[in-house]
């Protein structure tokens, strides 16, 4: 097999690890990341811009972190002007993600034009994260899985040292 044959072979791999998640996820009913995104767009007539080639970005922050981020998903809603109810909010975002997921945080400014909503999600070893964030006029949604230990080894690579602790180790 010559080496410009892998082009095609890595192509089809590369598409066959975007589509079947994406069928299996449309198979299971909308739920999920996609489902709260596909369920604000209808109710608050609103349309998310997703970021282009997340899922590569994803493989990259994954390696980045030797396993300590994966499957990261973003949607925008830019100029966001519906009004936004946030019991409304918070069952609509708890009914598509489904079970497992538990509310950590909800927060929520008087007015309700700022709203904060995450929920966490065991995945084994991992910790699956999912966060709404209005502020304004400008939601964004998010959802990673994230190893904690795998995590807290990379950050620990590039945390600077105080000339302090350096003093003080000697």
């Amino acid at each position: 097999m010559n080496r410009h044959s892998w082009i095609p072979l890595g192509c089809a791999a590369l598409c066959i690890a975007v589509i079947v998640p994406w069928v299996a996820l449309a198979a299971a009913g909308g739920g999920g990341f996609d489902g709260v995104v596909n369920s604000i767009e209808s109710r608050y007539h609103e349309h998310a811009m997703r970021i282009p080639l997340m899922g590569l970005a994803s493989v990259v922050a994954g390696v980045a972190t030797r396993g300590g981020v994966d499957g990261v998903h973003v949607a925008e809603f830019e100029h966001f002007s519906a009004p936004v109810d946030g019991e409304e909010l918070n069952r609509l975002v708890e009914e598509k993600l489904g079970q497992g997921w538990e509310r950590m945080i909800r927060e929520t400014s008087r007015h309700g034009g700022e709203q904060t909503l995450i929920f966490s999600h065991p995945e084994g070893k991992r910790m699956g994260l999912f966060i709404l964030d209005l502020n304004g006029v400008e939601l964004d949604v998010v959802q990673v899985s994230v190893d904690a230990d795998r995590l807290n080894e990379t950050i620990i690579k590039y945390k600077h040292h105080d000339r302090d602790d350096e003093h003080s180790s000697n």
